[in-house]
């Protein structure tokens, strides 16, 4: 008999990393929008729907980078 896939994989949830949620609820709070986090070596994507967002979002880059606490560097990325 063979495992099923659930019997091989972790228990355990996945849990993001804390700049994920903070980007995640900052944008939520602020413009009531989703948006998707990408967590690289060196920067964090942030992929919004509309250049509208990205360019409401851009002026609130320094607060978020200091509500994150974090070195790396912040992107907006326009894409669906």
């Amino acid at each position: 008999m063979t495992d099923s896939i659930g019997d091989l994989l972790p228990k355990g949830r996945f849990e993001e990393p804390p700049e994920v949620r903070v980007i995640k609820e900052f944008v939520q709070k602020k413009f009531r929008q989703p948006v998707g986090v990408t967590v690289q070596p060196a920067q964090i994507i942030i992929q919004v729907k509309s250049a509208a967002l990205a360019g409401a979002l851009r002026v609130h880059l320094h607060e978020l980078q200091e509500l994150c606490q974090t070195e790396k560097h912040l992107v907006i990325r326009i894409g669906g």
